[in-house]
């Protein structure tokens, strides 16, 4: 019989359990989407606790997804209950912390959600953890755990559109909340490429990196990625989440948020794009997606697929076109220098 896995979550807001009913008939994606929902849905883990600091909170997700103990503090939580895995789907204030104690308690994988955390500093600790205690970690960043995208990244490194040029995010928002998404799907179709350095304009006030700490997530206008193996990185505002790949003999892209797929190849008398079909894939949840994959990781020792050094990239994607800002829209080469840069008060 196949091992089971225990499973705490630490946060029930929106992610930890009750997003849910709000993507609920919604075109793109599929459910389950929150972590409890996800854990559930999963024949191989059982949820046995979850824990937040407002009771009520916890009670609601509790209740809902049948777990049977809730705590205020991670910390007893994680001691009393021993679990194999952890979510942590808090605010990013905090996710350095909880995987420090997490990883120095035993715990064998950790599922968390986006942000990975507020700075880089945050970050290199976590990666260090995480390798000394070789933690099979996965930030949810579900796009690449889905299988529409997961096939956009196949058609482009098969060749058969031709050789890879740039790789475009049709989105925004602010910086960690948002543009999280962004930067790992860039990543992802990119082929997780190291990357030598990013530009960008974000709107932000000058003054408020006199301390080397935004008061506010600020928002990302514009970015450019340069990526070590030769594609170029763009992202612009968009009205929805929506990602090309340009190629020297076609185009793929996703539409509306991934509820559909659009390939186009050179053809005709023109030898002009042309639209032909998009090959077939399975429609399942990222989140669970996600999961199966921590499972796997932690049976075989394999790295997953969102891992925590992918996640540490596309965070420093993200808040070194920040810094470029605060350097007056400056290249800045990566690694990045200023890794002490804080965004937001959480």
């Amino acid at each position: 019989m196949a091992n089971q896995y225990r499973v705490c979550i630490v946060g029930c807001g929106r992610m930890g359990g009750t997003i849910d009913e709000e993507v609920k008939g919604r075109p793109h994606g599929a459910l389950p989407y929150s972590h409890a929902a996800g854990y559930t849905a999963y024949e191989r883990t059982t949820i046995v606790a979850a824990a937040d600091v407002v009771e009520e909170k916890a009670e609601y997700v509790c209740s809902k997804w049948n777990i049977p103990k809730r705590y205020h503090d991670y910390r007893e939580m994680i001691e009393k209950e021993q679990p194999d895995i952890i979510s942590i789907a808090t605010r990013p204030g905090n996710h350095a912390e909880i995987t420090i104690f997490a990883a120095e308690h035993g715990v064998k994988g950790i599922y968390c959600d986006k942000p990975l955390c507020a700075s880089m500093e945050e970050a290199d600790a976590m990666v260090d953890v995480c390798e000394k205690y070789e933690v099979k970690f996965n930030l949810g960043t579900q796009r690449r755990f889905t299988p529409g995208y997961i096939r956009m990244r196949e058609i482009v490194e098969s060749g058969e559109i031709g050789e890879r040029r740039s790789v475009i995010a049709y989105s925004g928002g602010s910086a960690l909340w948002g543009y999280t998404h962004a930067a790992d799907m860039l990543l992802f179709l990119a082929s997780d490429s190291e990357v030598e350095y990013v530009q960008g304009n974000v709107a932000v006030d000058d003054a408020d990196f006199e301390d080397n700490r935004t008061e506010s997530d600020p928002g990302i206008v514009m970015g450019y990625v340069r990526f070590k193996n030769g594609v170029h990185g763009v992202s612009i505002p968009g009205s929805a989440y929506e990602f090309e790949v340009d190629c020297s003999d076609g185009t793929v892209r996703s539409l509306n948020n991934g509820s559909d797929f659009q390939l186009r190849k050179r053809g005709g008398e023109f030898n002009n794009l042309v639209d032909v079909a998009y090959p077939p894939f399975e429609r399942k949840s990222g989140t669970v997606g996600c999961i199966e994959d921590i499972v796997a990781a932690i049976e075989t020792g394999r790295e997953t697929k969102g891992n925590i050094h992918l996640a540490r990239v596309s965070t420093e994607i993200t808040l070194g076109i920040v810094d470029s800002q605060r350097q007056k829209g400056a290249r800045v080469e990566m690694p990045m220098e200023n890794r002490s840069l804080y965004l937001g008060r959480w």
